[in-house]
């Protein structure tokens, strides 16, 4: 069956809900350090009640009362076992343009580039591809996400300067099993084989 792609912010943080293990090529054109490499991807979905939804947008000017609810983001390496450090994460609220729900603004305590609380825009396209600009006082960054299958999904991104691209990042992502599914899954096929 093929996947259902997210045409609302909300919704693509739903499906986006979990773990995600990141395979991450970057390409910098000023021949800096490669960053590529392999990372977890924690996201929790942040309901429209929660307290950091209306701080996030009082610290931007924007009425709470518009926000639909929000995501947070952590990343930490592969087979970190560790907790995942708060240095590392950032929230994003969605504020939509309108009820079609298909593009609007998201605000971050953080940016992804420059570490500062922006408000990016988003909108959804036909084909379900999620395109994300972001406006920094020295950079611009786009990011185009989308869902392969339910627990499979793509995203490239650039950042420009003024003095034109200075890096492309492509990342494939696949959503991590939990230990419980894991045991669920096992218990089914042991169910499974004893009955044969």
């Amino acid at each position: 069956m093929p996947p259902i792609f997210p045409m609302t912010m909300m919704d693509f943080f739903r499906k986006s809900e979990g773990t995600w293990f990141t395979q991450r090529s970057v390409h910098h054109f000023d021949l800096s350090a490669d960053q590529s490499g392999e990372s977890n991807l924690i996201v929790q979905v942040v309901e429209r009640e929660d307290p950091r939804v209306s701080t996030i947008c009082q610290q931007q000017g924007i009425d709470p009362a518009l926000a639909m609810g929000g995501a947070s983001f952590m990343w930490q390496e592969n087979q970190d076992n560790r907790e995942p450090d708060p240095d590392r994460a950032a929230v994003l609220v969605d504020v939509p343009d309108d009820t079609s729900l298909l593009s609007g603004k998201l605000i971050r305590d953080r940016g992804y580039i420059e570490r500062m609380p922006v408000i990016s825009r988003y909108w959804f396209g036909k084909d379900g591809i999620l395109t994300i600009d972001t406006e920094y006082d020295n950079n611009q960054g786009q990011e185009r996400c989308w869902f392969l299958t339910d627990d499979f999904r793509v995203r490239v991104s650039t950042v420009r300067t003024m003095d034109g691209v200075y890096l492309m990042t492509y990342c494939s992502e696949r959503r991590c099993v939990s230990e419980a599914t894991l045991e669920q899954m096992i218990q089914r096929n042991l169910a499974r084989a004893a009955a044969q």
